[in-house]
């Protein structure tokens, strides 16, 4: 894997660091976990006592006071594991749950919330999506109703990743009566609040050692002090929090399609047919050089947009490019190394059948391909 000029000795020292605790903490466990279609929250509580969990945040609240490039470098070392549904986890806990606690939480929910998520003690999920919204936020049909001192949730929310699991899930709703998005407010809201259930956990494809659940609020009563950001504002909140999470999922897109070329190149020159490793014939070297070169386009793209984002930009245009740029080329390696590994590429016992399986939700979560096209256009056409 090549380099970009963005990242400093310190960065290095620190990548070095993650890979050597996963390759010997987590890999080694990957298999065992993918069967058991679950990874041990102790997974978390071991990242926060290394200070993983809180690389970018700031020493204050609980973190390590670096940049937002080591969160990169976690979301793509952590890809060495060789579970999509690890890194995934994790991700949403730095990526997805924590910056939102970290901008427009309280005093109180930081140190509630925020410090025990960075530190691993308290494991949350992020709360948006229903069974009938999806990536039209403003859709949602959650609400939550003012009562004295109190809020009260009704509402479901649909493929919460850590929701069997979490201490805590940030929940999306809105006023009652409100439509679109007005009336949109966030809250936090803790596991054993009454009214608070895991409806189901979802039997999936692909990510199958994180927790996927369905989870229901029946009349459930939250503090109003448990109140993320404004009331009303929430979907600006959210819009905002979509940016570092598409990121996040370009950044482990590409760091995965890296190791599965890797392993595909080390298979098709082991690989013998008509006498010669298959990696001879110029038909597969060729497909190969391709898929190196746009997993290397699909890099230094989330590279420079991530150099963007820690100079304190977020260009909600190129962040889109590169999830759906990164998202599509992972798809693409994933699938030409399954055809390279042949039949037993459609075999369990080998890696890059997950990396098939996983890869295909990097199109999906986070906003599909078709709402990244439509941010794109219509910042290019005004």
């Amino acid at each position: 894997m090549s380099e970009n000029h963005i990242f400093n000795e310190e960065h290095q020292a620190i990548r070095k660091t993650i890979r050597e605790f996963v390759l010997k903490e987590l890999t080694p466990h990957a298999d065992q976990w993918e069967e058991a279609e679950e990874f041990p929250s102790s997974v978390f509580s071991r990242l926060g006592e290394l200070g993983f969990l809180g690389l970018h945040y700031p020493e204050e609240v609980g973190g390590q006071g670096g940049d937002y490039l080591c969160g990169v470098i976690l979301a793509e070392e952590m890809m060495q594991c060789l579970s999509g549904g690890v890194a995934l986890g994790v991700g949403v806990q730095t990526d997805m749950v924590c910056p939102l606690l970290h901008k427009v939480g309280s005093e109180s929910i930081k140190e509630r919330f925020l410090r025990p998520a960075l530190e691993g003690k308290k494991i949350g999920c992020l709360g948006i999506t229903e069974p009938d919204a999806g990536s039209d936020v403003a859709s949602i049909r959650t609400t939550a109703r003012r009562d004295g001192d109190e809020y009260v949730i009704n509402g479901q929310k649909m493929f919460i990743t850590n929701g069997v699991r979490a201490d805590f899930a940030i929940v999306v709703s809105r006023e009652p009566g409100s439509s679109g998005a007005k009336g949109i407010t966030i809250f936090v809201v803790e596991k054993d609040s009454p009214g608070y259930s895991v409806s189901r956990k979802l039997d999936k494809v692909g990510m199958l050692s994180s927790d996927t659940a369905e989870l229901s609020f029946m009349d459930c009563r939250v503090p109003a002090d448990n109140m993320l950001g404004e009331e009303g504002q929430g979907f600006y909140h959210i819009m905002w929090e979509l940016q570092p999470e598409r990121l996040f999922g370009a950044v482990s897109a590409i760091a995965g399609a890296q190791i599965n070329l890797d392993m595909t190149l080390k298979y098709v020159s082991e690989r013998s047919q008509f006498g010669r490793p298959i990696g001879k014939f110029q038909t597969i070297r060729h497909r190969l050089a391709e898929l190196a070169t746009e997993i290397e386009a699909a890099r230094q793209l989330n590279y420079y947009v991530a150099g963007l984002i820690n100079a304190g930009e977020f260009p909600a245009k190129e962040i889109s490019m590169a999830k759906l740029f990164s998202s599509r080329t992972a798809c693409k390696v994933a699938d030409e190394a399954v055809q390279f590994y042949g039949g037993y590429g459609y075999m369990m016992e080998y890696p890059v059948q997950r990396f098939w399986r996983d890869s295909r939700l990097t199109r999906i979560g986070g906003g599909t391909d078709e709402i990244m096209l439509e941010i794109i256009s219509r910042q290019l056409v005004q």
